[in-house]
């Protein structure tokens, strides 16, 4: 969720001569002919001493993927779910390529604000491949949800969480009315967007939308767990360094939003947003998944520093432990938006991450 209109702007200058014609470029010196700021290491990896590795860049001109040939020079997030059936859907955001100029806000580039690719991986140890994405009548990945791109009226609408239920993808989203300072942004509500085609074509659920006011303020950005029949959803405020919260809701009952329980610290209480009780501090963008290696439940998110923590709990409410770090912010200040892989990994734990700078998703891997 980078919302620097300034940076990828300039990560696009003069890169008009490409217009997307679906080549594949060469790979030798990627730098050469990648528009998207790349670091140092091979095809643009960053390099990491702590427990953490950088293993595969997943989006980008430097990518295995060449997501180029669909109008993806720069995207966030990579926010990964099965669908049900063992093929992973893969979310992204704010999404840049070669385009018409968005004339309201006279940038020179394509934007789109929520994208999908399909994926048959299910072991990453080298890397993750797309066999199909969601495209326009062009051929380029297109909006799920369109947004008009409006300032105080929605600038974006991304997102944030998306999962399988009774046979159907569900994306949480949340309608972003401004970017603020940096790491701050306001929404104007949260919702969901369904598919029934495996996210071919969606709808927007309006009856599932959650105004940024009151205890609804507490689930503006999302993360989705399944676990013993319910479908668990993690919210915070919009923006980061804030407090986490927990709902649960029966699988079938998902865009019944009077039918979620919010846990108060010590209980369940039926549609009650207000009596939700902070779960942990001090989070940006939350990804949750039960761990078999650990046998507990397993958080990822960033700290206040914009360090990627994971923290455990032997429930999906907690209590949770503090957070262990597993990328340090003073190795690689700029990511964000951390997202676990869906399928069980054993003592390594996969998952994808924005860094900023290359405006681009990157596969990590910690051994736990």
């Amino acid at each position: 969720m980078t919302k620097t209109g300034s940076i990828l702007l300039a990560a696009l200058a003069g890169a008009s001569a490409l217009l997307v014609s679906g080549a594949t470029p060469a790979v030798a010196n990627p730098n050469a002919i990648n528009p998207i700021p790349v670091l140092n290491g091979t095809n643009g990896l960053p390099t990491l001493h702590g427990r953490t590795q950088a293993v595969f860049q997943v989006t980008g001109m430097a990518s295995p993927n060449n997501t180029q040939n669909y109008n993806v020079l720069g995207t966030d997030l990579g926010i990964m779910w099965d669908n049900g059936r063992g093929e992973m859907l893969t979310a992204f955001g704010d999404t840049a390529g070669i385009g018409f100029p968005n004339l309201l806000v006279g940038s020179t580039w394509a934007w789109r604000s929520n994208i999908l690719v399909r994926s048959h991986t299910k072991d990453p140890s080298g890397g993750v491949f797309f066999h199909s994405v969601v495209r326009d009548v062009v051929g380029q990945a297109r909006d799920l949800i369109p947004s008009p791109k409006i300032p105080f009226l929605e600038i974006s609408r991304i997102p944030t969480a998306g999962i399988s239920a009774n046979g159907v993808q569900y994306l949480s989203m949340m309608s972003v009315k401004t970017w603020d300072a940096p790491g701050e942004w306001t929404t104007s509500y949260s919702g969901l967007a369904a598919s029934a085609d495996n996210g071919e074509t969606w709808a927007d659920l309006t009856h599932t939308r959650r105004p940024d006011e009151g205890g609804n303020s507490n689930f503006q950005m999302n993360a989705f767990l399944k676990d013993g029949g319910y479908v668990y959803e993690y919210g915070t405020r919009s923006g980061r360094n804030n407090d986490a919260f927990i709902a649960r809701v029966p699988e079938a009952q998902i865009e019944n939003l009077g039918a979620y329980e919010y846990w108060d610290g010590g209980g369940w209480k039926l549609n009650d947003v207000n009596a939700a009780a902070p779960i942990m501090g001090g989070v940006g963008e939350l990804s949750v998944m039960y761990n078999e290696y650990l046998g507990q439940f397993v958080s990822l998110t960033t700290d206040p520093f914009n360090s990627v923590v994971m923290r455990r709990a032997p429930s999906p409410q907690g209590p949770w432990s503090g957070p262990e770090v597993l990328i340090d912010t003073r190795e690689l200040p700029t990511a964000y938006a951390p997202s676990i892989f869906p399928y069980q990994t054993g003592p390594d734990l996969y998952f994808m991450t924005t860094i900023h700078t290359q405006y681009n998703v990157v596969l990590m891997r910690t051994r736990l």
